[in-house]
């Protein structure tokens, strides 16, 4: 999308599938990274998106201990 070019040979999701990130950090990164970008009114709500995302992980890993399995 046109708002989230960086004039860089890659995007977020380059940065997402190099480290191997599941859906959860993967979402952080992607939230940090674009916060404000598509919008300044959405820059906090993109944040705390990330937030979210990062509650849900830190959740997942206190419960299972480990990592989610990838599905892909």
């Amino acid at each position: 999308m046109k708002h989230y070019k960086n004039n860089k040979d890659y995007d977020v999701i380059d940065i997402v599938k190099d480290y191997n990130l599941n859906f959860n950090t993967g979402n952080v990164i992607k939230y940090v990274i674009r916060a404000g970008v598509k919008s300044k009114d959405t820059h906090i709500q993109d944040l705390e998106k990330a937030i979210n995302y990062l509650n849900r992980e830190i959740k997942y890993l206190k419960q299972y201990g480990r990592k989610p399995k990838e599905t892909n």
